[in-house]
């Protein structure tokens, strides 16, 4: 099985799915078959085929971290391996549940000789809330206007139907982002060698699946 094709079977999994069973639980049925309808459409529409991808290099960029100070991905890529993740925003809960188990594998991956970093598209003051919320110790750059998510191939745009539903929910995308396009980044994490080659690639377009920190470790050369 390629590193593309992985699948997260262990501890971040099961939580995602925990999280998932309870929520669609919570919610009326046609709004659950709404979200996993759109999903699919998601999937079909041919997104996650068009993303970077094992064995491409890792297009070059300079985002600004919490403290608005740039960060370049030469510049990481010169002191070893980026392990690269892309997530929705600080208002998704499984983002959330993402990153704080990816800060859980911080030392793991610095032993390694890696540097974890992660993107979103949230205006910088939600960025640094985030980051403050859950201790992070990692980088978190705001792509704002999702430049950069749309070099790596992953942008797209939410849904009328979902743009309603998340607003029924009282998730306000637009306000996180400083725009209303409600465009988004597919969950996505990359390996990125010294070279700039993608050495591993975790796309999906079911935002409740994310690559296992696990998988991530075992693929930093």
């Amino acid at each position: 099985m390629s590193p593309t094709a992985t699948i997260a079977t262990a501890s971040l999994a099961a939580e995602l799915k925990a999280f998932q069973d309870k929520f669609m639980a919570s919610i009326p049925k046609e709004v659950g078959e709404l979200l996993l309808a759109k999903t699919e459409e998601l999937a079909k529409s041919g997104v996650v085929e068009s993303a970077i991808k094992v064995g491409d290099k890792a297009p070059d960029f300079v985002l600004p971290d919490v403290e608005g100070n740039p960060v370049s991905l030469a510049e990481l890529r010169a002191k070893g391996p980026v392990v690269l993740t892309f997530y929705r925003g600080s208002w998704c809960p499984y983002c959330n549940i993402t990153v704080h188990n990816l800060q859980q594998y911080m030392s793991k991956f610095q032993a390694k000789g890696a540097t974890l970093v992660a993107i979103s598209p949230e205006l910088p003051d939600y960025v640094v809330k985030k980051t403050q919320e859950e201790s992070l110790t990692f980088p978190v750059l705001s792509d704002v206007g999702m430049t950069v998510g749309m070099k790596f191939g992953l942008k797209f745009v939410l849904p009328l139907e979902l743009q309603k539903a998340y607003a029924e929910f009282g998730l306000d995308v637009p306000s996180h982002n400083g725009d209303k396009t409600f465009q988004l980044p597919l969950p996505a994490t990359y390996v990125i060698d010294k070279d700039g080659l993608v050495t591993y690639a975790f796309v999906n377009a079911d935002y409740t699946k994310r690559a296992e920190p696990e998988e991530v470790l075992k693929a930093i050369p």
